[in-house]
């Protein structure tokens, strides 16, 4: 079918993982896990001049100073950080979740989707082909259905079943941007600042739609957070043996094995928030999104905060080092100053993305 071209020249000849190679000149997994910047803040991918980095260094020069009036305790610096945008290339050309849900539902020669699966994954891909990300062009409620369908293809995978998956999709090459591949596509500033805050004594929590077992392979251990630090859409788990039988009326055998099964909850927007106050019990003192749909998690953090709170919105307006859209950074900066928020701009504030061996194609 027409759409399947779309993702022809990224996917063919990714059968499995080891089968493919490129020449990796980005920063790998493990070299970007081993970033570190000291209490002091030695940031090594900023330009100096960058006004963001430096309200943010001034704000935990001064919350972690107990002589400060607006020193925090260390059990309440509690910083959220979404994902896709924020510390994770998203337009490349779309989310990550997404792309590989993509590979799954269509070009995965192992697996044969539903008609209804199969028939929505090709709208999605026929959407991204027009173009209509990251302008917020998409139809009405695909956030939702696309995760109900990504569940889906999904289903019946045990836990070490996903994660091979997840892990086989990581290694392969980042469409519109050379020598990188999914799994390294994080940008080296903000993971500087996760490092900064953990430095400090800051809990960092990601807080993102991207499936939360994605969100624990993808991030968790590059970016040394617990995976009960890590809140994202849901689906729900299933003993093996269960069948139709309601959690009430089944109990775990000694032959039981655990599965995914299908949609819970689409962790965007005001979900965030709900999220939060559920599974962390406490209001953030940070906050980093990059989009409109971080509004909800930005403004909660900022507002009638016991603490003094910052939320930073990421600009995607690079469209020489990255794949960004000035309509969409124009937009969030017009947000931000509405809101109170604090712009940090891909192209004047980071002195690199992904590292410089990483071009456009």
């Amino acid at each position: 079918m027409k759409t399947k071209k779309f993702l022809a020249g990224i996917l063919a000849g990714m059968l499995a993982l080891g089968t493919f190679s490129i020449d990796a000149e980005a920063m790998s997994r493990k070299e970007i896990s081993a970033i570190q910047v000291k209490k002091s803040g030695n940031f090594q991918y900023w330009n100096k001049k960058a006004e963001s980095v430096t309200a943010l260094k001034n704000y935990v020069k001064e919350v972690t100073n107990r002589r400060s009036p607006n020193f925090i305790p260390v059990e309440d610096r509690i910083a959220v950080f979404d994902l896709d945008g924020t510390l994770i290339c998203e337009t490349a050309p779309c989310y990550f979740e997404w792309m590989m849900y993509l590979d799954r539902a269509l070009y995965d020669s192992t697996y044969v989707p539903s008609e209804a699966d199969r028939t929505y994954a090709e709208l999605v891909e026929s959407e991204i082909r027009a173009g209509h990300f990251p302008t917020g062009q998409f139809p009405k409620d695909m956030d939702r259905r696309q995760a109900m369908s990504q569940e889906s293809v999904f289903a019946g995978m045990t836990s070490a079943e996903f994660e091979t998956y997840v892990k086989n999709f990581m290694v392969k090459p980042v469409e519109g941007l050379s020598n990188l591949r999914y799994g390294e596509s994080f940008y080296l500033p903000m993971v500087e600042v996760v490092k900064y805050l953990q430095a400090n004594d800051f809990t960092v929590y990601i807080v993102s739609g991207t499936d939360r077992p994605i969100l624990r392979i993808l991030a968790g251990d590059l970016l040394k957070i617990r995976p009960n630090n890590i809140i994202g859409t849901d689906a729900e788990f299933l003993a093996a043996n269960q069948g139709n039988k309601d959690g009430l009326d089944y109990n775990f055998t000694r032959s039981d094995y655990l599965i995914r099964g299908q949609f819970i909850m689409k962790n965007v927007k005001e979900n965030k928030v709900l999220n939060i106050a559920q599974e962390i019990g406490k209001q953030p003192v940070l906050a980093f999104g990059n989009s409109g749909g971080d509004t909800a998690m930005l403004n909660y953090t900022i507002t009638n905060n016991k603490y003094k709170s910052l939320s930073f919105m990421v600009l995607c307006d690079d469209t020489d080092r990255e794949l960004g859209s000035p309509s969409k950074a124009a937009n969030c900066a017009k947000l931000s100053q509405q809101n109170g928020w604090i712009t940090i701009s891909m192209r004047d504030d980071f002195k690199t993305i992904y590292g410089d061996n990483v071009k456009r194609n």
